[in-house]
């Protein structure tokens, strides 16, 4: 298989759960919910995405076989075999992260995680599973370690998925003009809702990629 990837480097997660550890992040090109494409953006499912998934022209970016992204990840990693980290994005990862990838990358002691849509079915072997859901979109998955919700959305509201199993719920505030609005919503609602917790972008707020 040949996999299409926007960019590829190491950085700090900025989100959620694993909020500031190290981690190669393997952007993978292309989305099922939108092309990318600003022209299409008003028809698109998810309409407020904000991140560039179009092509291979990222630092990193290529089309690579299973080997040679493993060695491209081993590379962004750099020396040192301990808590080795990638994390699978988009886009929608899912669209082409597979079995033989997920294991070429277990082979080389690296913990898979990925940053999906939750519109896809996953393969197996993975070691962490964060769903983000968009809008009115159906999931396919429906349990995994970390449920990353965009608020607001009006199609896809917390109360939506508190019946699902996983073992962290986040809200994070939708990005772009309503921001400051959108934080202080989202803080009111976990206020008032425990079970959600709140995550910040925090490598906007840090200036890390």
């Amino acid at each position: 298989m040949t996999y299409t990837v926007k960019e590829l480097y190491v950085t700090l997660q900025g989100e959620g759960a694993q909020t500031g550890r190290r981690a190669v992040f393997l952007r993978f090109a292309g989305c099922n919910l939108w092309t990318g494409r600003e022209a299409d953006r008003h028809r698109a499912v998810c309409t407020f995405c904000d991140t560039d998934f179009v092509g291979t022209d990222g630092p990193g970016g290529g089309k690579f076989d299973c080997a040679g992204l493993v060695a491209a990840v081993e590379a962004a990693w750099g020396p040192g075999p301990d808590h080795r980290l990638v994390i699978c994005t988009g886009g929608e990862p899912l669209l082409q992260l597979d079995r033989a990838l997920i294991d070429a990358l277990h082979a080389c002691g690296f913990a898979v995680g990925v940053e999906t849509n939750g519109t896809q079915a996953a393969p197996p072997g993975l070691d962490w599973v964060c769903v983000s859901p968009k809008a009115a979109a159906p999931l396919a998955l429906t349990t995994g370690d970390e449920l990353k919700l965009v608020y607001p959305q009006p199609l896809a509201m917390p109360e939506r998925f508190e019946g699902l199993a996983f073992e962290h719920f986040f809200l994070q505030p939708m990005d772009g003009p309503a921001r400051e609005a959108n934080t202080q919503a989202a803080i009111a609602y976990c206020l008032d809702n425990p079970r959600w917790r709140l995550s910040l972008q925090t490598h906007k707020l840090t200036g890390l990629p």
